[in-house]
């Protein structure tokens, strides 16, 4: 039985040491041989939508994020109203390279939302519009949940995403009338350098362009600035209900 447990030991602490080296796309080769069908199929939906290549340079996830609201969650590409995703959602990032109980890194994340049709994708002259930027992203050996507050119950101390530090707060997508649908993106960064400290993060002077001044500057230019890499997205459609 000892002999059994130090070997599962020995197990994880390999498995955390070559997850670290897939942790970081920037050379995509190692994690060619490790992607799972959902991480192909989120860069083949990115793809269709446009947003890669326009809002972020073409990647490999590694990471799987779900997005969800009170009523409604984020399916790489369905149409939301909203008003169903006025509250600031919740997170979960899962690593499906990671098996249960061995925990992987304890490096941290950024989670951002743009949207790079303000205000309208036939004429982006607000694009990208920067609509939430948060760090101090903690990722479990499990499905992991990001929550504004904790659940009914639970002691503050033991929910992890209670140290979610909003880089720039949350501002609910609020399409204008007549301007069609919406791409609304999430995507979840790393840093590129693969440090565990806290990450001393700019904040765009403000939401238009990210504070470039540039039509069609955001996001992708803002985490080069910051020396981040992208390893998860997700993203929904809305649009104002006057059309």
């Amino acid at each position: 039985m000892i002999l059994l447990k130090a070997s599962t030991l020995i197990l994880c602490q390999l498995l955390q040491l070559y997850t670290r080296t897939i942790a970081l796309p920037t050379e995509q080769k190692p994690l060619r041989d490790v992607v799972s069908d959902s991480v192909l199929e989120v860069r083949a939906e990115l793809k269709k939508a446009e947003i890669i290549p326009t809002v972020i340079d073409d990647f490999v996830p590694s990471l799987t994020l779900s997005v969800s609201w009170p009523k409604k969650r984020a399916s790489l590409g369905n149409t939301i109203k909203p008003k169903h995703v006025q509250d600031q959602p919740s997170i979960k990032l899962h690593d499906e390279t990671n098996p249960d109980g061995c925990a992987t890194t304890n490096m941290t994340y950024v989670i951002t939302l743009t949207d790079p049709d303000a205000p309208s994708r036939d004429n982006p002259e607000w694009s990208e519009f920067c609509h939430w930027i948060a760090a101090n992203v903690s990722l479990s050996s499990q499905t992991y949940s990001i929550l504004p507050i904790p659940p009914f119950g639970a002691q503050k101390k033991e929910v992890k995403g209670s140290g979610l530090d909003d880089v720039l707060e949350y501002k609910p997508p609020g399409p204008p009338p007549k301007t069609g649908k919406h791409r609304y993106v999430f995507l979840v960064f790393a840093p590129a350098n693969g440090t565990t400290l806290p990450l001393d993060l700019t904040k765009p002077k403000e939401r238009q362009h990210w504070g470039t001044g540039e039509e069609r500057k955001g996001v992708r230019q803002w985490a080069k600035e910051n020396e981040l890499m992208p390893v998860a997205a997700n993203f929904i459609y809305s649009q104002n209900k006057k059309q």
